[in-house]
């Protein structure tokens, strides 16, 4: 007779923190329902639960019933509760990789104290998978994933090798039919013995061949508990060939092999639409939302962490944690994802733009204290990248009493500066009554007036005149109460003329020269006659602009013309298309009669900056879109609104790419706006950069599941497409939808996609609906939008054309701090931070983890590379580290001072260095 087969039924709930309703209100179920399962926990040892692979449900718990805590440690170390390994369940592609490690290294400890982690990288409703994800979760320590959306077509068993483009490999499980595929299992006791045969005939068609390991089964569904009596119904289930037991999931993968030996491999990303939606709209729904997660994530990442870790001191830690806190919570696959209701998508708004305000309070304390012996007048320059730079800074400076102004580095080198505005300089001139005047000097807070310092001030009896001046820093002897005495010896007048003139300020853009990871100080000086002009300068010529790496010329029709100095050219870039969607907040769906606007009725071109620093062209386009859509009908309205969009086109001295900035606001609903870019030869790929890696896709996208397969693709750091004939970057500042169109020859860049309904239970391009037919007016996105990017042509292959570089340099600009010391003091010496060479090296994370410096990078390249790591301190020891920071081999530092580290094409690395500060 033949085994039976083992079922190991895991009940749990999918616990989605806030979707269709906000946060609050679903945490309210999750205590009733954890209330509910922890109470028959207590009651009976039979009892299983997994609590859906995240700590932020236990959390949220917890701090509603801290009086349960010991019972949830007691039932995590019994094995009877699984929790971790995530803090949160998130959208892997909305998020940067150093957001996805922190994600999991925070929830691996926070599982830890609670009693331990279940040791599987449990992911089961995310919108896809990255391509590094396999990599991560075995530098974490774990042994399988277990994954849901995203298996491509030819995965026929329950278990395959996933591999990352590094080449590591886990074991992942397969959920045929999702993670409920047993949910109905137990609704009718009646019925049981029939389901659990046929959920063995089902599931064991996944097994691998002579497979004798128990098959899994996921009782459980969103927001639901299990049966309150579940072990007596398994166990009452007469079923001659299956053997039906209660289990975490952690107890299933406990039976499961760690090997990939015999599977089926699969490489790279996981973003088939084969075996279960993807939900790929999600990527573009709420544009605001992926702009804030891009540029608090960057605040924290590249600017506050690093600057404290080598410039600051322990008390800011906490700050940068909380600011971690909203990071991870907002990375949640339905929070950043924006296809959550819209009071979740303000809130998710609201913890972002927290995230950004701590990263900013870090880097305005660290930075103050650094620009403290910067003289008064002058400005501490920081550099947030790990390779030295020329690059623009804009100040406002005080301007020199005539002539044009310079920037002036600690050896005395002189920088032209741009003049790009000036301010007011008389800011008051009143005549007022002089009973007034005793409310006018209440004005003066301490040395403070109107936003400045008084530098002098003057009371004229003759003309009855009171004037003050004033500049950025102030007099330190000035007191308001000489200027009261001054007033009641003038003598009597009825009125007083009141004036408050300012020193002259101007905003200006120089290039300056600034260490690696470090700061140099800079000052405003006179420029000396005939200054030289700084290098690759820009001119401007009617509607070109160009800087001898890159000419820019705006058509006729508002578009541009790009080449560089070796002949390639591409046209027509820069083409808005507005379209209709029909779709929600999951899935784009044209109209059935769509009607695209591409032709605007009149174009003009301002030039707002002529250089020679930066050079500063708006194109202004008129459309007319539809108001917005009639579904029903599946056409766009005929009724019209006119629409005004501001591309400002930035070319600044130096750099190989034009920065784009798109303005307008959006008075239409249910649409889409793309800017197409064509491409200098057809391609028949893109390479995308994202989390830890650069995808290749192609035109296509695999079908065969409950939706249609739009090749509509997630970016984050650049998007790269072309053919031998040359080709084209867009470096991007957050994660953002694109498309190859037109069979490779143009990329498509969505601006905004705008619909009114977070699901349709009818969808043109989806079987089934995704979430509940609710509306969301604020995913109309009305009012001001604007939208960042950079073009860059080149020729070559991305990896060896320095798109790289160009998308860090593009994506992190420099930090400015004013001087506090005497106007007199000199400038301090540039400071070098930390140095990072190497081809294809990216730095993602500069931290201080007890005492060293922890630097995580990865080989952005598919070649072997190494890694050279300097500082301007001395380097005492280093050594590898883990994911999670826990000790490796030590590292042999040269007689040079550095650190050199072989890498492999994609692998990610972190080092630990013990930094001397010098004498």
């Amino acid at each position: 007779m033949d085994r039976p087969t083992e079922i190991i039924v895991v009940p749990h709930t999918h616990w989605d923190r806030e979707w269709y309703e906000p946060f609050q209100r679903f945490r309210l179920r999750l205590v009733a329902l954890l209330d509910e399962v922890f109470d028959r926990m207590a009651r009976d040892e039979r009892q299983r639960f997994t609590l859906d692979g995240q700590l932020a449900a236990v959390d949220d718990y917890l701090e509603v019933r801290p009086e349960r805590r010991e019972q949830v440690v007691a039932l995590v170390r019994a094995g009877r509760l699984a929790v971790g390994p995530w803090q949160i369940l998130l959208d892997e592609f909305l998020c940067s990789g150093e957001n996805i490690v922190r994600n999991l290294e925070r929830g691996l400890a926070r599982s830890a104290e609670l009693g331990g982690a279940m040791p599987v990288g449990y992911l089961p409703d995310m919108f896809g998978h990255i391509a590094q994800m396999p990599q991560l979760l075995t530098r974490a320590g774990l042994a399988h994933a277990c994954v849901f959306r995203g298996v491509p077509d030819r995965v026929r068993t329950h278990a395959f090798a996933w591999q990352s483009p590094d080449g590591s490999t886990i074991r992942t499980e397969y959920l045929p039919g999702g993670y409920g595929n047993a949910a109905a299992l137990m609704d009718d006791r009646r019925l049981v013995t029939r389901r659990a045969t046929d959920l063995a005939a089902r599931l064991g068609g996944w097994r691998l061949p002579d497979e004798e390991t128990p098959v899994l089964a996921m009782y459980g569904t969103d927001h639901a508990a299990p049966a309150p009596d579940a072990p007596d119904i398994l166990a009452g289930a007469a079923v001659d060939s299956v053997q039906l037991r209660l289990g975490t999931l952690a107890e299933y993968f406990a039976t499961q092999p760690t090997t990939v030996d015999g599977l089926p491999p699969v490489r790279g990303e996981l973003r088939s639409h084969a075996r279960a939606n993807i939900l790929p709209g999600v990527i573009s729904v709420r544009a605001h939302l992926k702009q804030a997660m891009g540029r608090a994530e960057r605040r924290v990442e590249r600017y506050a962490e690093p600057v404290a870790a080598l410039y600051g001191d322990p008390s800011v830690q906490r700050f940068l944690d909380m600011a971690w806190t909203r990071l991870i919570d907002a990375s949640c696959h339905d929070s950043v994802t924006g296809c959550g209701c819209d009071e979740t998508a303000e809130q998710v708004a609201a913890r972002l733009a927290e995230a950004d305000q701590l990263g900013r309070a870090v880097c305005d304390l660290v930075g103050a204290r650094l620009a403290a012996p910067v003289p008064r007048d002058g400005y501490l320059v920081v550099n947030p990248t790990p390779a030295a730079r020329t690059a623009l800074v804009r100040l406002d400076v005080e301007a020199p009493a005539d002539g044009p102004v310079g920037l002036a580095d600690a050896d005395g080198r002189i920088a032209p500066a741009q003049v790009l505005d000036s301010a007011r300089t008389l800011l008051a001139d009143d005549l007022v009554p002089a009973a007034d005047l005793p409310a006018i000097l209440t004005r003066v807070h301490g040395r403070e007036l109107y936003g400045q310092e008084v530098t002098a001030w003057s009371v004229s009896p003759d003309d009855g005149t009171l004037t003050f001046e004033v500049a950025r820093h102030g007099d330190p002897d000035f007191d308001v109460e000489d200027v009261r005495l001054a007033l009641a010896g003038a003598g009597d007048r009825d009125r007083w003329r009141v004036r408050i003139v300012a020193a002259l300020r101007l905003t200006v853009a120089a290039l300056v020269d600034v260490p690696a990871l470090g700061h140099a100080a800079v000052r405003p000086v006179p420029l000396p006659e005939g200054g030289a002009l700084p290098p690759a300068s820009v001119t401007m010529a009617g509607r070109v602009v160009d800087n001898g790496l890159l000419r820019v010329e705006v058509a006729e029709d508002g578009t541009l013309r790009l080449s560089t100095p070796d002949g390639l050219s591409v046209e027509g870039v820069g083409r808005i298309v507005d379209g209709g969607d029909v779709g929600d907040s999951y899935n784009y769906a044209p109209p059935a009669a769509d009607e695209l606007v591409d032709k605007p009725r009149a174009v003009r071109t301002d030039v707002v900056h002529a250089g020679p620093a930066v050079g500063v062209l708006d194109v202004v386009r008129e459309y007319r879109w539809p108001v917005g859509a009639d579904v029903d009908a599946g056409s766009r309205r005929v009724d019209r609104e006119t629409i005004t969009v501001t591309t400002r086109v930035e070319l600044r001295a130096g750099e190989r790419f034009a920065r784009l900035r798109l303005d307008f606001d959006n008075r239409c609903d249910d649409h889409r706006v793309r800017l197409h870019l064509p491409l200098p030869s057809a391609a028949t790929a893109s390479y995308a950069e994202g989390q830890f890696a650069v995808v290749e896709r192609g035109l296509t996208a695999e079908g065969g599941g409950g939706e249609v397969p739009l090749p509509t693709f997630p970016a984050s750091g650049f998007v790269a497409a072309g053919g031998a004939g040359g080709s084209l970057a867009v470096l991007l500042t957050q994660p953002t939808e694109y498309e190859l169109t037109d069979s490779g020859r143009e990329l498509a860049i969505t601006v905004l996609r705008s619909i009114g309904m977070l699901s349709r239970n009818r969808h043109a391009l989806r079987d089934e609906p995704a979430g509940p037919q609710l509306p969301t007016p604020e995913a109309q996105c009305r009012g001001a939008r604007s939208v960042e990017l950079a073009v860059l042509p080149f020729r070559g292959e991305w990896h060896s054309a320095g798109v790289l570089a160009a998308a860090e340099a593009y994506r992190h600009e420099l930090l400015a701090f004013p001087g506090a010391a005497e106007a007199s003091a000199a400038l301090p010496a540039p400071v070098t931070g930390l140095t990072v060479a190497g081809d294809g090296v990216a730095v993602t994370s500069v931290r201080e983890r007890d005492g060293r410096v922890e630097l995580r990078m990865v080989a952005q390249t598919p070649a072997e590379t190494t890694a050279v790591i300097g500082s301007g301190r001395d380097v005492h020891g280093a050594r590898r580290c883990d994911l999670l920071g826990r000790p490796g081999e030590p590292l042999p530092v040269d007689e040079d001072g550095l650190v050199r580290l072989p890498l492999h094409g994609w692998e990610i690395a972190a080092v630990q260095l013990d930094l001397v500060a010098p004498a």
